[in-house]
């Protein structure tokens, strides 16, 4: 397969009521219940919701350099202003219009995705690899709970 190219957002894993792990499209996602906020307060379900757009809007790129980014749309209400100041002062990076992390480095390995999150550490006594494999059984770039679909 090639990798090559954007992964635009797919689904997101929630655990559901049976303590099971299951995925919301989009407009799934948006109408879900919040349990972790109080949803008699308007600011914070206005908030979450805020947050879960920037999640389905999100996307990655996988460029033939070797290096794969995670792209994030702007937030609602942002002007073109504040977000030149915030790349000016370096708080934020830009590719193609959508906020940029840093890259990470990715390779084929056995015909499979892999990338490297930076993230080290221990878990239960045992060092944690950095490299991830990106690509689920079911074909999709998975990162944490969210899964992504290559465009064509």
């Amino acid at each position: 397969m090639n990798y090559i190219g954007k992964w635009r957002f797919h689904s997101v894993g929630v655990i559901d009521e049976s303590d099971s792990l299951t995925y919301m499209n989009a407009e799934e996602y948006l109408a879900s219940p919040m349990p972790y906020i109080d949803e008699t307060d308007e600011y914070a379900v206005a908030d979450e919701v805020k947050e879960r757009k920037q999640m389905i809007g999100a996307c990655v790129e996988v460029c033939e350099d070797g290096n794969l980014y995670m792209l994030m749309p702007l937030p609602e209400g942002v002007s073109k202003e504040e977000v030149d100041a915030a790349v000016a002062a370096g708080a934020i990076s830009l590719r193609d219009g959508m906020i940029c992390q840093r890259p990470m480095r990715w390779e084929e390995r056995d015909g499979k995705l892999w990338f490297d999150t930076g993230i080290e550490g221990e878990a239960f006594g045992e060092k944690v690899e950095s490299w991830v494999c990106a690509i689920d059984e079911e074909g999709f770039f998975t990162f944490m709970t969210t899964r992504y679909v290559k465009e064509d």
